[in-house]
């Protein structure tokens, strides 16, 4: 199969429901039906899932991106002594400059400076790093970490990792190849509710879960209008481009790990649906009418408001996605786990558990705090919430990311879930570009979910990585 076919099937991903309801504008056929299954069914090279990388006594690791979220994660590395910050890349000389301040404001030496549009090859290239940690626009994401995988680096990259289905499978077929792990920075699977519920879940205190819900709710109207917020406005750029769940991973990575996806259990099928776009358009006019810039806006076909998702598993288990980042409403990610034993449920309010018609009373919850909290919680949860990066879940992943390298854990997020996680999203927009029909899910384990096992809580052969 060429490139060009391969990518093109990739894209779609499309399976039989598919051709059962005869999608016109994708031009399906057999044969192509036929390839697209070749691609999904083989047996994968090398499972990346439970997998231990050979032990790093010290990480070095290089930042690439050191804008908004990159320039937190330097200077949450700064606390871990076993990290040496060895490379900093970014095309803006000036946050280059305000990293190197972070590090020597912690005492810490400088670290190799990279620039320019392609300054971070050279970095990649580089023997003296161990870890590539990506923090750059989203179209960036998958050609930065495969470029670091070909060239004997552990990855982690921001949300999403992928923007296409075709950089999902780039992902994990050179993750399997190269033997090199890629983590997604999905930081909301340390939440500290979110990875007690999931402690909840995999001792059965909820009983079987059928149903969970996860979503992205945040008003960054003015943000993606900002001029100051995102690099040459690409955040922007991915709103007017773009129609379906664009930011699926924050709602969806704790409730994946609760239901085992990837891990017992797989995402079978997709349904999605868009509002029309009320806001954005009209906020392009109106910046419009005050500064020229924004004029290229105003032609633009903005996505949705809000949109939903409805995904089935391969268990019978329903998972639904919501993503709004206009409409003016309180932040949410909602997580909510419905068992047949009991609930939880967290935003707009806090965490709260039920097991009947009411949420539990506090003194229980409290017990239940104590009883369910996980170790790692308990072993750095308090330093994490001082340390910072969204009330101490920053810290927290990255530690744990650290502390599996140096003692040769497998990573609680592995591959698969940075391709399936993004995949969602992408499988969305392809859903709402089609009258909200029916779309199948590539399964990117090529069935290993069957025997992969769930993701572990415990510290156990870990916790060596200290602090400053």
């Amino acid at each position: 199969m060429n490139h060009k076919r391969r990518s093109f099937i990739r894209n779609f991903a499309l399976g039989t429901g598919a051709l059962a309801i005869e999608l016109p504008a994708l031009a399906v056929n057999n044969e192509m039906m036929h390839r697209s299954h070749l691609v999904q069914g083989r047996v994968a090279d090398f499972n990346m899932c439970g997998y231990a990388a050979p032990e790093l006594d010290k990480v070095r690791v290089a930042f690439i991106g050191v804008g908004n979220r990159g320039s937190g994660a330097v200077n949450r590395m700064c606390h871990i002594k076993e990290v040496e910050i060895a490379a900093i890349c970014d095309h803006r000389p000036e946050r280059v400059s305000r990293a190197q301040k972070t590090l020597e404001n912690a005492g810490l030496p400088k670290a190799k400076e990279y620039g320019g549009e392609e300054g971070w090859k050279d970095l990649c290239q580089s023997k003296d790093i161990d870890l590539v940690y990506i923090c750059t626009p989203w179209s960036m994401h998958t050609p930065m970490a495969v470029y670091a995988m070909k060239h004997g680096k552990h990855a982690a990259v921001e949300v999403p990792a992928a923007v296409t289905l075709d950089e999902c499978w780039q992902l994990v077929e050179t993750s399997e190849k190269t033997k090199k792990h890629c983590m997604m920075l999905e930081n909301c699977c340390y939440d500290f509710f979110e990875i007690m519920t999931l402690n909840m879940a995999q001792q059965g205190v909820l009983g079987e879960l059928v149903h969970a819900e996860g979503a992205y709710i945040h008003d960054l109207l003015n943000s993606n209008f900002g001029k100051n917020s995102y690099d040459k406005m690409w955040r922007l750029e991915e709103n007017a481009k773009r129609n379906g769940n664009l930011y699926p991973t924050h709602g969806l990575g704790p409730i994946a790990q609760c239901l085992n996806i990837n891990r017992g259990d797989k995402m079978d099928h997709l349904v999605s649906m868009s509002t029309n776009d009320f806001q954005m358009h009209d906020t392009a006019i109106a910046r419009a009418n005050e500064d020229a810039f924004y004029n290229k806006y105003t032609t633009k076909k903005f996505r949705g408001n809000m949109n939903t998702s409805v995904i089935r598993t391969n268990k019978g288990k329903t998972i639904m996605l919501q993503h709004d980042v206009t409409s003016p409403r309180p932040y949410s990610r909602i997580h909510i786990l419905s068992g047949t034993k009991g609930y939880a449920q967290k935003y707009p309010e806090p965490g709260k558990i039920s097991f009947g018609h009411d949420w539990i009373k506090e003194e229980e919850m409290s017990n239940l705090k104590e009883k369910y909290t996980p170790p790692i919680v308990k072993h750095i949860g308090e330093l994490a919430k001082k340390v910072g990066g969204h009330g101490g879940m920053d810290f927290m992943m990255d530690w744990r990311l650290i502390d599996c390298l140096r003692n040769g854990l497998p990573l609680d997020q592995d591959v698969y879930d940075a391709a399936l996680w993004s995949a969602a999203g992408i499988v969305s927009e392809h859903s709402v570009a089609n009258n909200s029909r029916t779309i199948d899910i590539p399964d990117f384990t090529r069935g290993n979910w069957k025997t992969n096992k769930p993701v572990s809580l415990s510290l156990a052969g870990g916790a060596t990585t200290t602090t400053r």
